[in-house]
């Protein structure tokens, strides 16, 4: 076990990827937990959970699961029920629950004089033993950060007020919610359009306001959940969109004609729809698309194109913000809407932070963020056990070209896009760099670096 100890914020899918790749490579680590247990959103009765009764995976069961522990179940997209027993199952499989102090909340991450991290927690675990509760204070060698991205909602302003019930999708948990009402769904990401399926069986009207295009792409092609084709043989990116939108287009028609904008953009150029039921239901005339917010008056809501509608409840499907509220910003590079960090993972300062699971991809998975975890973990152990490594692994992420993490897709500048990468890039990208600091690579790497320069400096001279 190594001299240092480290403490891992989270205790969700991210929080016990970092947790098992650092227990097998010998780190030492305390792990906090805002919440009752491990599983973070996934369990519904979390209080910063944002899940709801109908929620499923959107990408399949064996390009999600972390690979050395595959899911009991047999269904293609397990419900969030199924998912809970997982990371239970995996928590306890591996020893990691009890490495958790749950019902512990950090507020605040400071510097400590020696260069470590002093973390500050308050424990609220009803009952507790009197030496279990209150407050925490502990100072770290490091400090991961896996509290997840999708906790603090994002909840635009619009003009005007309104008189009914303004809900973001985060305060949603059953269809219930909406019987017999008229509901304003705005957003279609895959939220909005799961809750809008769900709406169309309880509220009296459900329509779907959005300002862009979407491409929907359907859970099975071939008789196959979608993502596990092509698994494994990447195609050049504009190929690949060029294929999959005749695809598509071949499967599920124009959304166009179901009343959506046309799409701006190329396909994976945004995170698409992993949801054609809607557009089921818009043929059937259960639902209906309108346009953009203009303004609130009351109960009733104007549009961009000057029509207008009445509602008892407006559902906010807008996303939600990256929050690391306990550290500042500029600890973590922070620029525009995200933190800068290489390979999503580091701050450029090599502070002692490390962040994990602020990653966005189509079909990532949980071992996508494993071997996020495997990297942050071979980064600690040469930091302890060969600081060679460590130091050169440092000197050329600050001299070099950081990787291309895009696979040649051009994002859209969303907020929501601003950590997307794309798995195949973002997977080789993590691996080459963790074989790097599990070698001497690094070190050769850097010092022929150095002969370049000092020969480029010759040359000059």
């Amino acid at each position: 076990m190594s001299a240092h100890r480290y403490a891992i914020i989270g205790a969700g899918p991210s929080g016990l990827a970092a947790a098992r790749a650092l227990q097998k490579a010998g780190i030492a680590f305390d792990g906090y937990e805002a919440s009752r247990g491990v599983g973070g959103l996934w369990d519904i009765d979390n209080p910063r959970s944002t899940m709801y009764e109908s929620a499923h995976l959107i990408s399949s069961r064996t390009t999600t699961e972390f690979a050395e522990f595959p899911m009991r179940t047999s269904a293609d997209y397990p419900s969030h029920r199924e998912l809970i027993s997982y990371f239970r199952e995996f928590a306890d499989h591996f020893g990691l629950t009890e490495r958790f102090r749950f019902d512990t909340k950090v507020t605040s991450l400071t510097r400590a004089e020696d260069g470590g991290w002093m973390l500050r927690a308050e424990c609220s675990a009803p009952g507790s033993a009197p030496e279990a509760a209150g407050v925490v204070e502990r100072r770290y060698d490091g400090v991961i950060l896996a509290n997840g991205t999708l906790a603090e909602p994002n909840v635009p302003t619009f003009r005007g007020e309104f008189a009914g019930e303004l809900l973001h999708t985060s305060a949603y948990k059953s269809a219930a919610q909406l019987s017999g009402k008229r509901v304003l769904i705005i957003g279609a990401g895959n939220s909005g359009c799961d809750i809008a399926v769900d709406a169309v069986h309880h509220a009296a009207s459900v329509d779907m306001s959005v300002r862009r295009g979407y491409y929907f792409v359907p859970r099975y092609l071939f008789g196959k959940p979608s993502d596990t084709l092509n698994q494994g043989r990447p195609l050049p990116a504009r190929l690949k969109q060029f294929v999959d939108t005749r695809v598509l287009r071949a499967f599920t028609g124009d959304p166009v004609r179901f009343g959506f904008p046309r799409p701006d953009y190329k396909i994976y150029e945004s995170h698409p729809i992993v949801n054609t039921l809607i557009l089921n239901h818009l043929g059937q005339g259960d639902l209906r698309i309108v346009p953009d917010i203009d303004r609130f008056d009351g109960r009733t809501v104007h549009f961009r194109d000057g029509s207008s509608g009445e509602y008892d409840t407006v559902l906010l499907a807008t996303g939600y913000k990256l929050d690391y509220p306990f550290v500042d910003r500029a600890e973590l590079a922070w620029t525009g809407f995200a933190p800068r960090l290489f390979l999503n993972v580091f701050p450029p300062s090599f502070n002692g932070l490390s962040v994990m699971g602020m990653i966005e991809a189509s079909g990532i998975g949980w071992q996508g963020r494993y071997e996020q975890a495997e990297l942050i973990a071979a980064y600690l152990a040469a930091l302890e056990r060969h600081p060679d490594r460590a130091a050169a692994f440092r000197t050329r992420v600050a001299n070099e070209r950081w990787p291309d993490l895009t696979g040649g897709y051009r994002y859209l500048g969303l907020e929501r896009m601003s950590y997307y990468v794309n798995k195949d890039a973002y997977r080789h990208a993590v691996r080459a760099a963790t074989a790097m600091l599990m070698t001497d690579a690094a070190a050769r790497g850097t010092r022929s670096v150095g002969r370049r320069r000092a020969t480029a400096g010759r040359a000059r001279a």
